[in-house]
């Protein structure tokens, strides 16, 4: 049985998927390619990888957009996505963080760097999350009701879609309403203290929440983190 971690790379330059393909593989990984968006929702349904490194910039569908798409696959809604571009601007890892994206790595990018980055992504875990929800299924505060087990939310008996970052910062905050969690906190909870990802990270995620809950449901606690509003 293949017990190796499987990554699949997405980039329209075939010298970029060589690069990545040789460190990758020399590292153990089982890897596959592809070379436009399209043709990576295809791999990614059969290969079902663990990681996807994508490319932002890509002719006929973007990563943006293929992201999305693969966000919509039931049996992939759950596979960690990191955008590997060399767009750096503010709005682009917003767009890439609103697409459902786990992390966003800037090109160029040294080998032995590009390879810290994957690792770590590959042990990312969310341990203390887990802690905090015990073998509670079912969270209700106020007009949000969580369903652990079916990764259902409703509001107002709305039922939302959220995508993986969005629905565990949600279920942390509600796990422990009016407890404030520092941003230090929410970052190894949600993302692992083993990741590092950009500083609008928590900001993008806490505003993606807001938009669907209303603007008073979270409280900013200035230089400190957020709580969610008791009532």
């Amino acid at each position: 049985m293949n017990t190796k971690k499987k990554i699949l790379l997405v980039d329209d330059e075939i010298d970029i998927l060589d690069f990545l393909s040789y460190n990758l593989l020399k590292s153990g990984y089982d890897v596959r390619t592809a070379i436009n968006g399209e043709k990576g929702v295809e791999v990614a349904r059969a290969f079902s990888p663990d990681l996807i490194l994508l490319d932002m910039m890509m002719p006929e569908m973007d990563g943006v957009e293929t992201c999305e798409k693969i966000r919509s696959i039931t049996e992939l809604e759950n596979v960690m996505v990191a955008f590997l571009t060399a767009r750096g601007e503010d709005y682009s890892q917003i767009a890439g963080f609103d697409a459902g994206a786990d992390d966003y790595i800037l090109k160029p990018i040294k080998p032995k760097v590009l390879m810290s980055r994957v690792n770590a992504l590959m042990k990312r875990t969310n341990r203390t999350l887990e802690s905090a929800t015990n073998n509670v299924e079912y969270i209700e505060v106020g007009e949000i009701n969580i369903d652990l087990k079916k990764h259902i939310v409703s509001f107002k008996q709305a039922e939302i879609n959220l995508p993986k970052k969005e629905f565990q910062l949600l279920v942390l905050l509600c796990s422990q309403p009016g407890v404030v969690q520092t941003r230090d906190e929410i970052m190894d909870k949600v993302w692992g203290s083993e990741v590092v990802v950009g500083d609008r990270t928590i900001d993008v995620h806490i505003r993606k929440l807001r938009e669907k809950f209303g603007e008073d449901l979270i409280v900013t606690i200035k230089g400190i983190g957020y709580k969610l509003k008791t009532s």
